[in-house]
C-alpha cells in the first residue's frame, strides 16, 4: 500500500511538472471575438411581460453586456439586424428525453431501444442535441436516460464536442419494482433485473441507495416516478408507485446534495404524497384535483404540463398496444381541465415538453398549446424564461434578456405577443454567444 502511495505521490509530481512545462510552451490566446449587437422590429426581455419596439442587444463574449432600444454600439461591433423579428430569451425546457428517440411506430421503437448498443445511440442522442438547439431551446432538463449517455452527451456538448442545449441532467429515473421507471415485464431470465444503480429501489434506505448511485455518476437533478405512466404497458396510469417512507428519503437526500427533485405523476394521490415529501416539481399532473393543485400553490411546487405531450399520444392512440392507447385518452380527456384548474389557481408552471414522445425540435409548440388553452401569450412564453430558469436554479444565468446573463437569445419572426406560433419559427439562435442558428 505505501509503495502505491509513494507512485502516486511521484506520478502527481511528474504530471505537475509536465504541466507546468507545457503551460509555458502554450501559444498566447487569440484575439476575443468583436462585440454582436443585435436587432430587431421587437424584444420581449421574458421578465417583465411586456413587448419593447425597437429591439437592441450587445453581446460580448459570452454574456449580454447591454440591453435597450437606445443600447450603443461598440466600436467594431458586427452588427445583425434581423429585421421584423423578435429578440426572446432563448427557450429553457424542464422535460425532456433527448438520449431517446421518437419513432411512429411504438413496436419498431420498442425494438430499437432494445437492440442499439449504448455508443450508437449516443449519435442518436448527438443529433436530437443538435435539431434541438436549431428550434431555439438553449437549455434543457433531461429527465432520465439509460446507459448514462445524458451523462456523456452533456460532458460533451460542455467540452465544445458536440452541439447542443445546456444539459441539466437525472441519469436513471427512480420508482419502483414494476413501476414505469422499471424495465417492462419481460419474461423472467431474458433481461437482467434492474437495481438501484439502475433507478430500481423498494423501502427507504433502498430509495436513498439509489439517488446516491445517480449522484455519483453526476446527476444534476434527481427524476422520480411517483405514479405510473402512459408509454409503459404494465402499470395503471394513475396509482401511487412509492410510498410516503420511499418518497421522504428521496427528498432528503436529494435536497441535502442540493438537487432538486422531479416527479413523474399522472394520478392525483400519487401527486399529493410527492407534493407532502416536498418534491420541487409535479410532470404532467393529467389527474390532479383542485385540492392538489391548491397544495402545490400554497408550497410553491412547480407544474410542468408537457400539455404537447400529451396531445401528441392522444393523436397517436390508436397505433399504441391496446393498454397503453386506454392510458393515453384517458390522460388526454383530463389533461385540459386540471390546466384550467391550474391556472385558475394561480399553481406555478415552468415550460416542459416531454421531447422525444414527439418528434426532437418541435418543442416550441408547446407554447401555443397553452395559448389555446387559454393562457395569455406573455405569460406562456414566461413560463419558460421565469418559470423553468427559476425551477432549475439557474435563473442568476439565463432565462431572462438582462445585463450579466449568458447570450441565450432566439429571433422568430414578426410580434410574437401577436403570434405565440412564430416561436416554432426561429429565424436566429445564439446560445451563450454563440451563433448557432443564422438568418437567412
Amino acid at each position: 500500500m505505501r509503495r502505491l502511495a509513494g507512485g502516486l505521490v511521484c506520478f502527481a509530481a511528474c504530471l505537475g511538472g509536465a504541466l507546468a512545462t507545457h503551460a509555458q510552451s502554450d501559444p498566447p490566446a487569440p484575439p476575443a471575438a468583436p462585440p454582436i449587437v443585435l436587432q430587431a422590429a421587437h424584444l420581449f426581455d421574458g421578465r417583465s411581460g411586456k413587448l419593447v419596439s425597437p429591439g437592441r442587444i450587445v453581446v460580448r463574449g459570452t454574456k449580454i453586456e447591454s440591453i435597450g432600444s437606445d443600447a450603443p454600439a461598440p466600436a467594431g461591433a458586427r452588427v445583425i439586424d434581423l429585421g421584423d423579428a423578435t429578440l426572446m430569451p432563448g427557450i429553457i425546457d424542464a422535460h425532456t428525453h433527448i438520449a431517446g428517440d421518437y419513432d411512429a411506430s411504438w413496436t419498431n421503437g420498442f425494438y430499437n431501444s432494445m437492440m442499439r448498443l449504448p455508443v450508437e445511440q449516443s449519435y442518436y442522442a448527438a443529433r436530437n442535441a443538435r435539431a434541438t438547439l436549431q428550434a431555439g431551446v438553449t437549455t434543457v432538463r433531461e429527465v432520465g436516460a439509460a446507459d448514462l449517455i445524458d451523462v456523456a452527451l452533456r460532458n460533451a456538448i460542455n467540452a465544445g464536442l458536440e452541439d447542443g442545449p445546456r444539459m441539466l441532467v437525472a441519469v436513471h429515473a427512480i420508482g419502483s419494482t414494476g413501476g414505469h421507471c422499471d424495465a417492462p415485464a419481460f419474461p423472467p431470465g431474458t433481461v437482467r433485473t434492474f437495481g438501484e444503480a439502475d433507478g430500481v429501489c423498494n423501502g427507504a434506505d433502498s430509495c436513498r441507495r439509489a439517488v446516491r448511485e445517480q449522484l455519483k455518476y453526476g446527476a444534476d437533478v434527481i427524476k422520480i416516478c411517483a405514479s405510473g405512466g402512459v408509454l409503459s404497458e404494465s402499470d395503471p396510469v394513475d396509482v401511487p408507485q412509492l410510498t410516503p417512507a420511499e418518497l421522504s428519503a428521496i427528498v432528503d437526500e436529494a435536497h441535502a446534495w442540493r438537487r432538486k427533485v422531479a416527479a413523474h405523476a399522472h394520478g392525483d394521490l400519487a401527486a399529493r404524497l410527492a407534493v407532502e415529501a416536498g418534491v420541487d416539481s409535479i410532470e404532467h399532473g393529467s389527474f390532479l384535483t383542485p385540492e392538489t393543485l391548491q397544495l402545490m400553490q400554497r408550497k410553491g411546487t412547480y407544474l410542468v404540463p408537457t400539455r404537447m405531450a400529451v396531445n401528441f399520444v392522444l393523436k397517436q392512440a390508436g397505433t399504441y398496444p391496446p393498454k397503453v392507447g386506454d392510458k393515453a385518452r384517458a390522460a388526454a380527456g383530463s389533461h385540459g381541465r386540471m390546466m384550467h384548474d391550474a391556472m385558475r389557481i394561480g399553481v406555478r408552471m415552468a415550460y416542459g415538453t416531454d421531447a422525444g414522445v414527439y418528434p426532437h425540435g418541435e418543442n416550441a409548440r408547446e407554447f401555443g398549446d397553452y395559448v389555446d388553452l387559454g393562457m395569455d401569450p406573455a405569460k406562456a412564453l414566461m413560463t419558460s424564461s421565469v418559470g423553468a430558469a427559476t425551477l432549475l436554479g439557474i435563473d442568476a444565468e439565463t432565462g431572462t434578456l438582462e445585463a450579466g446573463k449568458f447570450a441565450d437569445i432566439v429571433a422568430v419572426p414578426g410580434n410574437v405577443l401577436d403570434n405565440v406560433r412564430a416561436t416554432e419559427h426561429p429565424r436566429f439562435v445564439m446560445k451563450q454567444g454563440k451563433i448557432v442558428r443564422d438568418a437567412p
